[in-house]
């Protein structure tokens, strides 16, 4: 399969169930099932969502948002012009969840379920998670021929308005069907691997996940089509019509395991890791500068700073690596003791990630900094401060840290346990004149900085576009970014649809960045 389009035009194809085989071939095949539950289908989109590769490291996620630096680069660099922002892949990502959310639908036909039924309903959510994704990569993107099978062949590009468009009437529609759903009592749908199947909750992540994006479109805000500004307000003052994430009780989050999922980073990967990965310095700069006890979840001191006779109780003995400065300068720095290092005590402890977090995918501390964004920017009436310092703690609490805990330190690797930082106190992290809110823009500023360090380790791309979109927190860059020294911000299509969908493909690039498929290029949403 070469392209998006061959991947839409051919038939759903059951990973799931671990076969390679697509639909056709399992008609054929009298010993294989010809249909599964919609409940099957919707497990494995639904695990796709935490995108594990995107999640870890080494040119995914967490690297391209400056958290990890690499300081070795046989284990990656930190480039913006190699993967993933360069495609090599036959397709466009996650054009397979999507073609299996059109056979969920299938298949809860197949099964005698009303046109409206729980599938539905959040298989509207889910083509908007998807798409958003590409689109927020991209920019203009296949989508409404991408899905009609052999009549989407030779799909054209949506621009990326209409894309939006689209994906903000699928969530509004997907919170109509769940409120009727609820309502209705119905309690048929299974197979969900993340909230127990209870569609109350699944509302509210829908309407979280509907401020994300509408934050992501901040600079469309004055566009009376989107009416960006309208939508959130009608969301944050209406609870009972868009129920919103309550506490972190309430996130959509992947848990790891041992057996089947296990953590990214685990005792086979300290040898990279542990030695060759440090935190990154956009990081570190500002929860160190903040006296932030995220510090000591996140980092260990710096060697050659314990060496000069600092304590690891001091937030000046933890120093993140700038990813812009060439990879001879920081493997130097790094293997001299220079930079902090991930705190394995925590996140290489054994393969069920027992002593980390889970990886959220949207969770609540993000959207009280979206609501508090909102409000900074004039989109709703409210407090933009409580929703700031509710974020703040929030994201403390899901890393374990409340009043009065302490938190434990140790090397590199995990096996010297330097002491606890003892007594912590969030209250006194809150007074402090550096993280009270400000309002205005300085507010603003606030905000998003604390967004970044609360996206630490988790919600996939999400620290990297919001970064993109507002400039904040600063970044490093330089020669280690590769991409003539810039930060890369889109990625470029799939280098099948070049041959295979030559024409919108062409067309779309024309369009947008001047017939150029560039990493630098600006997309409609950034302008």
């Amino acid at each position: 399969m070469k392209s998006f389009l061959k991947i839409f035009a051919v038939t759903f194809s059951l990973f799931i169930l671990g076969s390679c085989q697509n639909f056709d071939e399992l008609v054929k095949n009298k010993n294989l099932p010809t249909s599964v539950p919609p409940s099957l289908i919707l497990t494995g989109v639904l695990s796709h969502m935490n995108d594990q590769n995107a999640w870890d490291g080494k040119q995914g996620s967490q690297s391209a948002a400056q958290f990890y630096v690499s300081t070795y680069d046989y284990y990656g660099t930190n480039n913006y012009d190699q993967q993933p922002f360069i495609q090599t892949t036959d397709n466009f990502e996650y054009a397979g969840a999507l073609q299996n959310l059109v056979q969920m639908d299938i298949e809860s036909k197949n099964a005698g379920k009303p046109a409206l039924n729980p599938y539905s309903a959040l298989g509207k959510f889910l083509r908007a998670y998807y798409f958003n994704l590409m689109s927020q990569k991209m920019g203009d993107i296949p989508l409404s021929d991408a899905l009609k099978g052999e009549a989407g062949t030779a799909p054209k590009y949506d621009t990326q308005k209409q894309v939006y468009t689209q994906i903000l009437a699928w969530l509004e529609d997907a919170n109509t069907d769940l409120t009727q759903l609820i309502a209705n009592k119905d309690a048929s749908l299974t197979g969900d691997i993340y909230l127990d199947n209870d569609l109350t909750k699944w509302q509210k992540v829908v309407n979280s996940f509907t401020l994300r994006v509408l934050v992501s479109l901040s600079k469309k805000e004055s566009d009376t089509d989107l009416n960006i500004k309208q939508k959130f307000s009608n969301i944050v003052s209406n609870p009972t019509k868009y129920p919103l994430l309550s506490g972190l009780s309430d996130n959509l989050q992947f848990t790891f395991n041992a057996a089947y999922n296990p953590y990214p980073k685990n005792p086979t990967s300290l040898g990279r890791d542990g030695t060759r990965e440090n935190v990154g310095g956009a990081f570190l700069d500002l929860t160190t500068s903040l006296k932030d006890p995220r510090t000591f979840i996140a980092a260990t001191p710096a060697p050659a700073q314990l060496i000069a006779g600092k304590l690891f109780t001091d937030y000046t003995a933890y120093v993140g690596a700038p990813a812009g400065l060439s990879m001879s300068a920081l493997g130097t720095n790094a293997q001299g003791g220079s930079y902090s290092y991930v705190n394995a005590l925590r996140y290489s402890f054994d393969f069920a990630g027992s002593k980390a977090e889970p990886a959220i995918i949207i969770g609540y501390p993000e959207q009280c900094f979206n609501i508090a964004e909102g409000i900074n920017r004039g989109w709703a009436t409210g407090n933009a401060a409580t929703y700031y310092t509710n974020g703040i703690t929030a994201s403390m609490n899901f890393l374990g840290i409340t009043e009065g805990s302490s938190i434990t330190v140790g090397n590199l690797t995990g096996t010297t346990v330097y002491g606890s930082v003892s007594n912590i106190s969030i209250s006194a992290y809150l007074a402090q004149p550096s993280v009270q809110y400000q309002g205005g823009a300085a507010g603003l500023t606030q905000i998003l900085n604390q967004k970044y360090i609360a996206f630490w380790q988790n919600s996939n791309w999400e620290a990297f576009f919001n970064q993109r979109r507002t400039g904040v927190p600063t970044f490093s860059t330089g020669a280690g970014n590769g991409n003539g020294n810039k930060i890369a911000i889109r990625w470029q299509y799939p280098r099948a649809e070049a041959d295979a969908n030559t024409a919108n493909y062409k067309a779309a690039v024309q369009s947008q960045y001047n017939g150029v498929d560039d990493l630098n290029g600006k997309m409609w949403i950034l302008q």
